[in-house]
């Protein structure tokens, strides 16, 4: 009896582990580098990520991909092959970034496809020059045959599992993860990224796939690799890619026990909220109380790269960079509130929804630039750079393993919250300006507002806050202002 208790505890913990983002001590934000070419994500782990306190990276698909025309941005989610050769960079290069990631604090969570391979055509090359005959199901860089994919068919009805499942996903040639050939390869190639020293993965399309069957692949997956800095026997961290606003076929509920899971309705109804559909005064509530799955099992999310480009769900109230003022208060919000894994998004620019990312004339990525201030330039949107973003990093890290208390609101669309007594945060979504006493449960000093500047040294390039010996400061959030957004903690006193 024993030996079977101390096995099922066994089994617990190793499930469970799929939940540990596995970053270092203190750190807990990832951000969303989509479409950063290897060598520069080392670099931005090194001289900023690691500096400012992010936990982690999620970079795009590693598998080599088939060349798409123009080269969309979505090509990168048609794997060709497992060889580890895309636009971002070579197998050399994506082990140097990993390491040298690791090495600055930061955790590398790579986007992984394993539903499909590649849409049709009767000849494609890939972006290492693997061939592939689509239309056949024939790919030789793996390698996959006809035998190894689901029977052709269509998703045309939602509401049925079996077609969700084992049919194609806008013409992507669906594997047979049924099969344990296929599991194996699959298995194989994401081992081989965590003997590279990756803390876990984002699943792509796992609705479209059964939860038996992945499961069964990523149950058998190896633990990190200690080399990196990680625990002895530390699982990967697995988040899938659920969607699911209700009302479907296949329900987010079956994939709780495999890992965390993308909280889509945490996207579209803080879109609504920050859009002014909504009054802020019912965020009092947010997470489980608006009936989203349990704060553990949550990724939190205000857009990424589906749905702000109006793919997935959402539609129109979703926040983008587009949108600055809404969008750096709805992502203070994610990062200041106690729901979920927070993953902030990191843009390039678009106006076209299919453009893959800044390149140069030959079609080769242009990586960011650098103005003076940090912000990016050569195309690259960089959110997780704008002060407000970075700022609230801080702001997370200082209050880790603390509370929300002291909630304040107006009834309207003027809130304010404590986080234990190392944080305060405030917001003004109205047309009129919030200017009041509010307990902020800290001690008494001045504080830099992290939102309209930085601490440097001793003073702040932005509002100061002055916190009396009860807790309580005026608190001033005017309508004009750039940010709809206050944020004091304990780290930003003067």
């Amino acid at each position: 009896m024993k030996a079977f208790v101390l096995l099922s505890l066994a089994l617990v913990a190793a499930v469970n582990a799929q939940w540990d983002i596995n970053t270092v001590d203190g750190r807990s934000v990832m951000v969303h580098l989509f479409e950063w070419k290897w060598g520069d994500i080392a670099n931005e782990c090194e001289t900023f990520l690691g500096p400012m306190g992010f936990g982690g990276v999620q970079i795009s698909p590693p598998t080599e991909n088939a060349v798409v025309g123009d080269r969309p941005w979505w090509e990168r989610y048609q794997p060709i092959s497992y060889n580890f050769v895309t636009r971002s960079g070579d197998e050399a290069a994506l082990a140097d970034m990993i390491r040298r990631c690791n090495a600055a604090g930061v955790r590398i969570y790579p986007d992984i496809v394993f539903n499909h391979m590649t849409g049709g055509g009767s000849f494609l090359t890939g972006t290492g020059g693997s061939t592939a005959e689509p239309d056949n199901k024939q790919y030789p860089g793996v390698p996959y045959g006809p035998n190894d994919f689901n029977p052709t068919c269509t998703i045309t009805n939602y509401n049925d599992p079996n077609n969700v499942r084992n049919c194609e996903l806008v013409g992507l040639k669906d594997l047979a993860q049924s099969s344990e050939y296929v599991r194996g390869k699959i298995r194989d190639m994401l081992n081989r990224l965590i003997d590279m020293g990756v803390a876990g993965f984002r699943v792509d399309a796992a609705k479209h796939m059964w939860p038996g069957d992945m499961q069964a692949i990523l149950g058998g997956l190896n633990n990190l690799n200690t080399d990196h800095g990680f625990a002895a026997g530390a699982r990967p961290f697995i988040v899938q890619e659920v969607i699911d606003l209700g009302g479907e076929g296949v329900s987010h509920s079956e994939y709780l026990n495999i890992g965390r899971i993308t909280e889509f309705r945490f996207s579209a109804e803080i879109g609504k909220m920050f859009r002014g559909l909504n009054q802020l005064k019912y965020l009092v509530n947010w997470g489980e109380g608006w009936g989203f799955m349990a704060s553990g099992s949550a990724l939190g999310f205000v857009d990424n790269h589906d749905n702000q480009r109006g793919h997935g769900a959402g539609g129109a109230d979703i926040l983008t960079y587009k949108v600055s003022k809404q969008y750096k208060m709805a992502t203070a919000f994610n990062l200041a509130h106690t729901y979920g894994t927070p993953r902030m998004m990191s843009s390039f620019a678009f106006d076209n929804t299919d453009a893959g990312p800044p390149k140069d004339g030959s079609g080769n990525t242009v990586g960011p630039g650098f103005n003076a201030d940090g912000t990016c330039t050569n195309g690259w949107v960089c959110e997780h750079r704008w002060r407000q973003m970075y700022n609230m990093v801080g702001f997370r890290n200082a209050v880790a393993g603390t509370v929300i208390n002291d909630w304040w609101d107006n009834g309207n669309n003027q809130i304010a919250f404590c986080r234990g007594d190392k944080g305060f945060i405030a917001f003004n979504n109205e047309g009129s300006n919030l200017n009041t006493n509010l307990q902020t449960c800290l001690s008494a000093g001045t504080y830099c507002d992290v939102i309209s500047g930085s601490k440097e040294g001793g003073s702040c390039t932005g509002k100061s806050v002055t916190v009396g010996g009860d807790g309580t400061a005026n608190i001033v959030i005017n309508s004009d202002e750039d940010d709809g957004v206050l944020a004091i903690h304990v780290n930003s006193k003067l």
